[in-house]
């Protein structure tokens, strides 16, 4: 589903990342780590088509990330670790995603029910100003909505409470079946029964590759 093919990214004189090869397929949960500065966000966005490779190549089921970035954008769903700074009310929002990305609102709703978010009482509020928990469980709840075939959290859990934790995970294990799941995480303790594959990054590169 992800193939990424001796992929190098440099910035200046700066090398985020060097080399990398691997492959994520279907049915995999992947929890990547990795100090700051290893090379994580630097792959997300090049799987996203943020970035141009200077060598290498990114495949997502076969097509390039930046060349058909419509329909490998279509696959996946993105949940990044600081929430963007949307200025749409939450109905503008939900509106505005159902109809760009095709996700039905209801399920939106509904997610975001079982995440413990009251969208109705919050509809004309502005997303931005949002706390960073209601953001996280939106984001999350759009995620599961979408039934997209790949799914990147980047430290999805870092503005969630332990309750609202306990009901991500419960969610994702309803949901993981026929997907890839990538987790960009500083706390392996927190997915490691989500997860059944980790790797490690360190200056641009897998320094170690492991199922569990």
């Amino acid at each position: 589903m992800i193939k990424i093919d001796n992929l190098t990214k440099k910035f200046g004189a700066h090398i985020s990342l060097d080399n990398v090869s691997c492959e994520f397929n279907k049915n995999e949960s992947i929890a990547l780590m990795g100090a700051n500065g290893a090379g994580k966000t630097t792959l997300i966005r090049s799987i996203l088509g943020y970035y141009h490779p200077d060598e290498g190549s990114v495949a997502i089921n076969g097509l390039d990330p930046i060349k058909h970035r419509i329909n490998v954008l279509q696959e996946i769903s993105f949940v990044p670790q600081l929430p963007p700074p949307i200025k749409l009310n939450i109905d503008e929002l939900i509106q505005y995603i159902s109809i760009s990305a095709n996700v039905d609102k209801e399920k939106i709703m509904h997610y975001a029910n079982e995440m413990k978010l009251d969208l109705k009482a919050n509809l004309n509020k502005s997303f931005f100003k949002l706390s960073g928990g209601m953001k996280q469980k939106l984001l999350i709840a759009i995620s599961l909505a979408k039934k997209s075939t790949i799914i990147i959290y980047d430290e999805p859990t870092a503005n969630l409470d332990p309750k609202a934790r306990d009901d991500f995970y419960r969610l994702l294990k309803q949901n993981e079946e026929e997907k890839v799941l990538l987790f960009v995480t500083h706390r392996l303790e927190e997915v490691k029964d989500l997860v059944n594959r980790q790797i490690y990054m360190d200056l641009g590169k897998v320094v170690s590759d492991e199922k569990i």
